[in-house]
């Protein structure tokens, strides 16, 4: 197992080294898809696919940060995901805490930032709590920005855009002819960060579901068959090639 380690590991190493360093995607974004068919595939229940998916999490965590990729937003939980049996879903809350608290001493020694996106008023207390303490250990943090969709939903994030920017002209605060694209980006949950260069699905589904519906308006998409507890650094790496042989026009010629 040891050398079967080390021979990826100098695999991924290789790989790397030919990355063009400077067309590095600055924001990629990854709907992790494919946890429960992962367990199913092996007989397992699928909080055990879950877990397998949180070790997957930390690896392309470490392997952004090696990359230099500097904004990595994770679809954790959609706002349609409580339609999920209730066991499942606790598991999965569960899952969040653990992970805080065993990799956000590692994360922060890396200089990782911690950011969660997504409407957390319906998180469990107790998660509520562990993320608070999270993003305020890593919150001066100046490497790679890890956003985490936590009861996210792009629509519903749109809708609370455009209530906010409604209030501000109730108030008087903006007038109607203020309201621009820039304005809309200022409301939402990735405020201050570039929209995603990059969007990954694993897993075999071709499509976003619901996943930055107004920041994906330029990105490029890559999907993959691996399910996401097998995604690895190779992966990351192959999306990476595969977008550096693109030719981004943002409608231009």
């Amino acid at each position: 197992m040891g050398f079967i380690k080390k021979r990826q590991k100098n695999f991924d190493e290789e790989i790397e080294k030919k990355l063009d360093k400077n067309n590095v995607p600055k924001h990629v974004a990854i709907i992790m898809d494919g946890n429960g068919r992962w367990a199913k595939k092996r007989g397992f229940i699928r909080t055990l696919g879950h877990r397998a998916g949180m070790e997957a999490v930390r690896r392309i965590v470490k392997a952004s940060s090696e990359i230099g990729i500097k904004y990595l937003t994770l679809y954790a939980f959609s706002t349609e995901n409580w339609k999920r049996p209730v066991d499942e879903v606790n598991g999965l809350m569960d899952l969040l805490i653990e992970y805080l608290g065993r990799e956000v001493n590692e994360l922060n020694e890396n200089n990782v930032k911690l950011n969660f996106i997504g409407d957390l008023s319906m998180i469990p207390e107790k998660c509520r709590i562990k993320i608070k303490e999270s993003e305020e250990i890593t919150k001066n943090n100046t490497g790679l920005t890890l956003n985490i969709a936590l009861n996210y939903g792009g629509r519903s994030e749109i809708v609370r855009a455009f209530k906010m920017i409604g209030s501000s002209l109730l108030s008087g605060k903006i007038d109607l002819n203020d309201i621009d694209e820039n304005v809309i980006a200022d409301n939402l949950y990735t405020s201050g960060q570039p929209d995603p260069d990059l969007i990954i699905r694993p897993s075999g589904e071709l499509r976003i579901s619901n996943f930055m519906l107004w920041q994906s308006a330029y990105s490029e998409l890559w999907f993959s068959d691996v399910l996401w507890p097998d995604f690895e650094k190779k992966h990351l790496l192959q999306a990476i090639f595969d977008y550096q042989k693109r030719n981004r026009r943002f409608g231009g010629i």
